[in-house]
């Protein structure tokens, strides 16, 4: 059942979520950030929290907590501490996290959110701030053991935090789509939930229909996918509205969602703010956006998602559905702006991209920056249909396939299939040498029998390899034909 659907009560969420910047070294020290380096190979003495070293702020990782903080409209603090979050974590050596409290980078915000209806919701943020990840921690079931890996401690994160203003996993799916599509826009981070460097914590709470007091909030954490993250917030729900039917309390904690399972079990009760003990970072100086940085920042900011599906429906005439799909990824989009760089035909584009493309893509597992076919390639063989050079059938079956499987042009590509457009007096005579052979049918035509102009068109398409334009012979066979008449 989904939470939606549930008459009485109302489904409150709050997200969480934790963004791995793609910066080249850890927010604090020189240390790589690559992916996949054996266990506790990115350390130095810095990450391992030996006395006397000393952090030093990495200012790309403010940059991209920036550019995300200006794609959600959020205020750009001028000012920011850092500061330490005490709690056991056998992850961090140094027993605390190094996080932004009172000071975040960026303050409020909003992410509009496109649905799957067509209609579109605003969530609100509370804050966007900087902070160190932690290791990971492997617990071997077999001998009892905990291994920890400190290759990700002190990797940049930013945390973006919701208001508690979402109101279905639906809405909260598509509100993860919407981050992932801007962070990857944005060039900040890959948002490969398998590796971890996009997270999420849901806190779910639900309350009486028409109350604006707030449910007990209990917080899920290890989802590592969007999915995981709405079949969470389903189960949530649906126990947390059992419990209260009963008479039983909710417990405010921090549970674990079990994919395989799909359900929820207690880790540990809640922490309050005051568990924490938050207090200024000693070790590392207050830093400030000076004006001139931050107008430097905005003028070299990508386009986000919204911004190209504005762009696609005004520029080019698309209608939402197309927008959408062909924003889904940045690459597809850029390839769809250079290609229309060089033709006026942009549904024809569209369409190329969103299918003959699209399905080679999925079919080999590649990227449209892996694909041969260049922008140039496409722009001229969407302008050669358009013209009536070679009709729509033979572009997408003959050529396309010879031209994603070899690096030459359009014209080199016609020219060895042999598909060289005819010219308007070719494809006459060719019209010509069918009617004188057909003599009988002709007069059956002139008659009344109009049916039989399919069989003439078989005849022009077989003799020309089906490489004109249907519409163009029909056009002249039917002048020829009542020529006659």
């Amino acid at each position: 059942m989904k939470s939606e659907d549930h008459i009485g009560y109302q489904l409150v969420v709050g997200l969480e979520v934790h963004i791995q910047l793609l910066t080249e070294s850890k927010l604090f020290a020189a240390d790589t950030t690559v992916y996949g380096q054996p266990p506790n190979s990115n350390v130095s003495v810095i990450t391992l929290a030996h006395p006397g070293s000393m952090p030093k702020l990495n200012k790309k990782a403010v940059e991209y907590a920036i550019r995300m903080g200006l794609a959600c409209n959020s205020e750009i603090s001028s000012y920011c501490i850092f500061d330490r979050k005490n709690y056991f974590y056998p992850d961090l050596p140094k027993g605390f996290q190094t996080t932004q409290d009172k000071t975040p980078i960026c303050m409020e915000g909003e992410v509009p959110v496109p649905l799957k209806d067509g209609n579109e919701i605003v969530v609100k943020l509370n804050r966007i701030h900087l902070e160190e990840d932690a290791g990971k921690s492997i617990h071997d079931e077999a001998s009892g053991d905990s291994l920890i890996d400190l290759n990700r401690a002190g990797v940049p994160l930013i945390e973006l935090v919701t208001e508690p203003v979402i109101h279905s996993s639906d809405e909260a799916m598509a509100l993860l789509t919407e981050i992932r599509r801007m962070v990857r826009y944005l060039d900040i981070c890959d948002a490969n939930m398998e590796q971890g460097s996009l997270r999420c914590d849901a806190n779910i709470s639900v309350r009486k229909a028409g109350s604006s007091e707030l449910g007990k909030k209990v917080e899920v954490k290890n989802m590592n996918s969007i999915r995981n993250v709405g079949r969470a917030i389903e189960f949530e729900t649906n126990r947390q509205i059992r419990l209260i039917e009963n008479g039983e309390k909710i417990i405010s904690e921090t549970r674990l969602f079990d994919a395989s399972k799909g359900t929820t079990s207690g880790m540990r009760t809640k922490e309050e703010l005051n568990d924490y003990r938050y207090f200024p970072e000693p070790d590392i100086s207050p830093f400030q956006v000076s004006e001139e940085w931050l107008d430097e920042i905005k003028m070299n900011m990508p386009a986000t998602p919204r911004q190209l599906r504005r762009k696609l429906t005004s520029r080019y005439g698309l209608s939402e559905y197309d927008a959408m799909v062909l924003t889904d990824k940045k690459e597809v989009a850029l390839f769809f702006e250079k290609t229309c760089q060089k033709t006026k035909h942009f549904k024809q584009v569209a369409n190329w991209v969103m299918g003959p493309i699209k399905s080679i893509l999925n079919e080999r597992s590649k990227d449209v920056t892996e694909m041969p076919l260049t922008e140039d390639q496409l722009a001229d063989l969407v302008n050669e249909v358009a013209s009536g050079g070679v009709n729509s059938s033979v572009a997408s079956k003959v050529i396309f396939p010879a031209l994603i499987n070899q690096s030459r042009s359009l014209k080199e590509t016609l020219d060895e299939l042999n598909l060289t457009s005819d010219s308007p007096d070719e494809l006459s005579d060719v019209i010509l040498q069918v009617v004188d052979a057909f003599p009988e049918k002709v007069k059956a035509y002139r008659n009344g029998k109009k049916n039989l102009m399919g069989m003439f068109m078989g005849e022009v398409m077989k003799q020309t390899n089906g490489t004109v334009d249907p519409k163009r012979a029909n056009e002249l066979l039917r002048d020829a034909l009542d020529q006659l008449n």
